[in-house]
């Protein structure tokens, strides 16, 4: 009988040379594909590329594996960087990691992978999938402060049934212990943050080569001039840094955006009610079952990464979804996604409107 062949999306980092390296283990045929993803000024000062490339090539000969790059700069332009701009001309904060996970690695990777004959993908995301009834679910990590669930709540059935997770029932220490005992060169690599084309260049200055700067008032939400913005879209709900506000008393925030008006709301003190809601809209709602979960029940969700579940219902679920919380939530943000859960499973979500 054959075996069964994986192709493993290889980074250079330390848990997605693991998840070859355990697929390997297990007897499967495994093929790495490493994605290049954005070609504009990808200098080895902001993006790591050349050196995670350098990085996975090393791990693959390493383990016996062959290795393929793939260029996937202009899908990633047309499906998540164009969108990625027009969110932030539009005043919201989207989150590119969500774009590219539902429309690279699980979609113009998973196509090209299954055309070299692949029975499955499979990426070093801290996630699980657990098939019941012939349906299948994204379940959080094991580990709990990696868990990634949040950024693949795009995820549907047809790309679920194809991806395998690795390392998902394992803790990072378990994950780096395995590289190291494997003499892979990377098991102590700094995990990476951001997107390449961003890296670590000041956001503003990245920005401002596609928009241009709208300056304009900054002001308290009974409407006192405080000072002046350069942009609204260099800003984001909850911001408390760059906003260059003097004077006495507590930090300000960012609590809001006048459109129109061009008007960034500002506020003072952390815990200003200005920056807490109980209820948001969600919009381009995406169902991992691809049925919508019941209004009325009682769910958790996090609208933003590394935030514990809250308890929540969900009042309607339409084309949007409104969501309700049993407890005021800080710096709800639109452009960001809220995605729901049941427990450990995770339903899906949509992106933020108000």
């Amino acid at each position: 009988m054959a075996k069964k062949k994986v192709v493993v999306g290889m980074s250079g980092g330390v848990d997605s040379s693991v998840a070859a390296l355990l697929l390997k283990q297990q007897g499967y045929e495994i093929v790495g594909l490493f994605m290049k993803n954005w070609e504009d000024d990808d200098t080895d000062e902001y993006c790591s590329a050349r050196q995670d490339l350098i990085d996975a090539a090393a791990v693959a000969d390493i383990i016996g594996i062959g290795l393929e790059a793939v260029n996937f700069t202009q899908e990633y332009r047309e499906r998540v960087f164009n969108l990625f701009l027009a969110e932030y001309r539009a005043g919201r904060t989207p989150n590119p990691d969500v774009l590219c996970n539902a429309e690279i690695k699980f979609r113009a990777f998973l196509d090209h992978a299954l055309g070299l004959g692949a029975d499955w993908i499979a990426t070093g995301h801290y996630a699980q999938v657990r098939e019941v009834d012939g349906l299948f679910q994204l379940l959080k990590a094991e580990d709990g402060t990696k868990d990634q669930s949040y950024f693949l709540y795009r995820l549907n059935q047809r790309q679920l049934s194809k991806t395998l997770f690795p390392t998902g029932a394992l803790y990072k220490r378990e994950v780096r212990k395995i590289a190291q005992d494997a003499g892979l060169p990377n098991f102590a690599k700094r995990d990476s943050t951001g997107i390449c084309f961003i890296g670590e260049r000041p956001f503003r200055e990245f920005l401002n080569r596609y928009l241009p700067d709208q300056p304009g008032e900054m002001r308290t939400p009974e409407g006192k001039l405080v000072g002046h913005h350069q942009g609204l879209m260099f800003h984001t709900i909850g911001q408390r840094h760059g906003l260059g506000i003097g004077g006495a008393g507590d930090a300000w925030y960012v609590a809001g955006k006048d459109i129109a008006r061009n008007i960034l709301i500002v506020v003072q003190g952390h815990d200003h009610p200005a920056l807490y809601e109980d209820r948001l809209v969600a919009a381009d709602l995406s169902w991992i079952s691809g049925e919508a979960p019941h209004t009325q029940w009682v769910y958790g969700a996090k609208t933003r990464y590394r935030q514990p579940d809250a308890p929540c219902t969900l009042a309607r679920v339409d084309e949007e979804c409104e969501v309700e919380f049993a407890q005021p939530q800080w710096a709800v943000t639109p452009g960001q996604s809220v995605v729901v859960y049941d427990s450990r499973v995770c339903l899906g979500g949509g992106i933020i409107r108000e």
